[in-house]
């Protein structure tokens, strides 16, 4: 049985990425139109633009590669957009929901955070200084996304707690308004 090559390990890698940011694209306008925050919900809006320019980014290198960028499922992005949608569709409301969706997204960036790291890596490696630089400006997108979405929180994180200790969930008042957002 012959081995994959590295060069085969790299193109996974970026498939996977490809398809990570395909499923975002997707997500981002649910999850903007979900928040409450102005301010959040222009932070997933803008996210959504560069997310697209980076998928043109991946398919330039893919183009570059003489390779398709489909065939595989991104399975860990697709677990961290469900478990942000079943944020959206539980019992909260408002900041509650904002902070939800600020942790669901920041996990998102983590994610992509180490996997473009890996991809730029393997891109350095093998001496593909252009790919290397298209995926350093993608992962410097991503982590200023993460520390955008850190700044929000603390304001909206600050209201969510201000809100929930002024009204204190009791199980049945979390049921009531389980029953009444469905």
């Amino acid at each position: 049985m012959q081995k994959a090559s590295f060069r085969n390990l790299y193109v996974d890698e970026l498939r996977d990425l490809y398809s990570a940011e395909t499923q975002l694209v997707r997500a981002l306008p649910r999850m903007a139109k979900a928040a409450s925050s102005s301010e959040l919900r222009q932070a997933f809006e803008e996210h959504l633009r560069q997310t697209s320019e980076q998928v043109s980014r991946l398919e330039r290198i893919f183009e570059d590669l003489e390779e398709r960028p489909t065939g595989k499922k991104c399975l860990g992005m697709e677990g961290l957009l469900k478990e942000g949608m079943e944020a959206m569709r539980g019992a909260y409301r408002d900041a509650v929901l904002d902070a939800a969706l600020i942790g669901a997204a920041q996990r998102v960036e983590h994610y992509e955070i180490a996997a473009y790291g890996t991809a730029r890596a393997f891109a350095e490696l093998m001496n593909l200084s252009e790919h290397a630089s298209l995926l350093t400006k993608t992962l410097q997108e991503e982590t200023q996304a993460d520390e955008k979405l850190t700044n929000l929180s603390s304001a909206i994180n600050a209201q969510a707690n201000k809100l929930t200790t002024t009204e204190p969930d009791t199980k049945e008042s979390v049921k009531v308004r389980s029953r009444k957002a469905a």
